[in-house]
């Protein structure tokens, strides 16, 4: 093992025990499990007259007695529940009256892997008794819930590669006019309603939570969180356990705003006339502890003249889809933190080549890791190369450097002389010991970034390879952690062939393994794989650099007796 070597493993070693410690994990103890057949706090009761933030609350809420005559009767509005089922390729989208609103979205290219859920069970994005989103209108006095009103849906239709579903208010003096259009493959809903008034403002209320689907339920409600982009700004992230009973508000050019669990969203984004919601008012409703376990999110939009329009994202987090709804909608859960500045650009860079290969070579995600680690090391092998001749140059003269340094220890200025003139009479540079490292530290953000991608990202949730179940998830034999300390272990070995013994390497040789081992037993298989790729696609370079200082080794012991003169 080289000079370089320990330094750069030490500093690798760094960032990954660092990077759980910096951006932890959603907390799993406190959040309650949302059960199957339950219905959160507050889910099922939508608010009939939502106060908007104090700049809109003069618009947006009635005084108290206000009239209300576009409410419908008390007898519509225990009117029996109609449900009108449409099925794109994407997903299911159920929509009832009285709401005009669709209360469950099925996403039948997902797998529900709740503990209990019959095997094949499709994601469902809503809890029981919810709706992919509230909508009152507010004008003047008069405040119109929309989830009390009753709707007739018409016929569908469909216009080129959208489905077209209208529904129109059956209880109201004006009527109010709902028309959702669906396009082919897309998780997207457009929708374009006609109220009874001009002017005024939309109350747009997201679910109270999304349901949890995944293997470790309190892990995934830990993700609950509110995200929303202000003007140019970057997006903002509110976890629902940084929400207590306190209103939190904020207003301006608000372009979208989402709810979002570890790997689904809702995103609401406005496309019509006003193309901002203007005020955002947030809040948890139900807690345990000290933790929000159900929020409302509640959004105002200003309508001009009797039209307004939305878009409705339900469904994975996939970087394409969410990229192709909204601007920064893929950032719609920021990675990294507060370092999420130096982070995103990486993880969005690994993002795009892991999409890149999956489409162009069409293998699954497994083959994809395998490859992209081989790639990375061959593209990296041009300045490994350079870098370990470097250090074998370096070693040759270090005998000389230590002399120079012991001959003018009092004197710096022909210290630093004489190891430049030593350096140029080889061929180097008074930075090669610098650059030498650099090479096993450039992938090192990208072993950053997937941490993140692995800990985040849909397109690995639930993808199995080999023995593997789930890459997003840690290995449950612990093979891939163990094949990558070997594979670490085996790339030390062979470095050290040809190099002076030294009980500091030797020590190295076999703490570094295993501290590594450690740290990546429960990192996602897929990170895991990724790395132990990495160091068996090194194996070869560092099997031939070895076999070269030996050589030059065995070389240069051998000079001397060749070159004397004899006699």
């Amino acid at each position: 093992m080289d000079r370089r070597t320990l330094p750069a493993l030490l500093l690798t070693a760094v960032v990954i025990v660092v990077t759980p410690m910096l951006f932890p994990a959603p907390r799993q103890s406190n959040p309650p499990v949302p059960d199957s057949a339950s219905t959160p706090s507050g889910v099922a009761a939508a608010p009939t007259v939502a106060t908007p933030p104090k700049q809109t609350a003069s618009a947006a809420t009635p005084p108290t007695g206000a009239r209300q005559s576009a409410q419908p009767s008390t007898s519509l509005q225990r009117a029996r529940v109609e449900t009108t089922t449409v099925q794109t390729t994407r997903a299911i989208y159920q929509i009832v009256s009285p709401g005009g609103t669709p209360a469950t979205v099925t996403l039948p290219d997902y797998r529900s892997l709740r503990p209990g859920a019959v095997k094949g069970t499709p994601v469902s994005l809503i809890e029981p008794g919810d709706q992919l989103f509230h909508l009152s209108y507010v004008n003047g006095a008069d405040t119109v819930a929309l989830n009390t009103v009753s709707f007739r849906a018409e016929p569908k239709r469909t216009e080129g590669n959208t489905l077209v579903q209208s529904l129109t208010s059956t209880s109201l003096a004006k009527p109010i006019t709902l028309t959702y259009r669906f396009p082919a493959d897309s998780f997207i809903v457009h929708l374009e309603g006609v109220l009874p008034g001009s002017g005024g403002h939309l109350v747009v209320s997201l679910p109270a939570r999304l349901r949890s689907e995944e293997a470790d339920l309190r892990e995934d409600v830990g993700y609950l969180a509110v995200a929303y982009r202000l003007g140019a700004t970057d997006v903002k992230s509110v976890s629902f356990r940084s929400l207590d009973t306190l209103v939190r508000t904020d207003s301006g050019a608000i372009r979208w705003l989402a709810e979002r669990n570890k790997y689904f969203v809702v995103a609401m984004v406005p496309t019509g006339r006003d193309s901002a919601f203007r005020a955002l008012r947030m809040r948890g409703e139900a807690h345990e502890g000290s933790n929000a376990t159900v929020v409302r999110a509640i959004a105002i939009l200003p309508v001009t003249g009797q039209t307004f329009a939305l878009s409705v994202y339900a469904g994975p987090q996939s970087w394409d889809h969410l990229r192709a709804t909204a601007r920064e909608l893929e950032n719609v859960n920021p990675y990294g933190g507060w370092l999420h500045g130096v982070v995103q650009p990486f993880a969005t860079i690994v993002m795009r080549l892991l999409l890149w290969m999956r489409d162009t070579v069409n293998v699954g995600y497994g083959w994809v890791l395998v490859i992209f680690g081989v790639s990375v090391r061959l593209l990296m092998w041009p300045l490994n190369q350079n870098a370990m001749r470097s250090s074998m140059k370096l070693q040759r003269i270090q005998p000389q450097l230590t002399e120079i340094q012991g001959k003018y220890k009092n004197d710096p200025e022909k210290q630093r002389e004489a190891m430049l003139r030593l350096y140029q009479d080889h061929g180097m540079s008074p930075f090669s010991p610098i650059l030498g490292c650099l090479p096993m530290l450039l992938p090192m953000p990208i072993l950053f970034a997937l941490y993140f991608v692995f800990q985040n990202t849909i397109e690995l949730r639930g993808v199995a390879f080999m023995w593997l179940p789930d890459l997003s998830l840690k290995d449950p034999l612990y093979i891939t952690p163990l094949f990558m300390g070997v594979s670490m272990f085996a790339l030390s070995w062979i470095g050290m062939r040809g190099m002076p013994p030294s009980p500091q390497s030797k020590m190295m040789l076999y703490i570094m393994p295993v501290m590594f081992t450690v740290l990546f037993w429960n990192f996602a298989s897929g990170l895991n794989l990724y790395y132990a790729v990495q160091n068996v696609a090194a194996l070869p370079q560092q099997w031939l650099l070895a076999h070269e200082r030996t050589t030059k080794a065995d070389n240069a012991k051998k000079a001397p007796g060749k070159g004397a003169p004899s006699g």
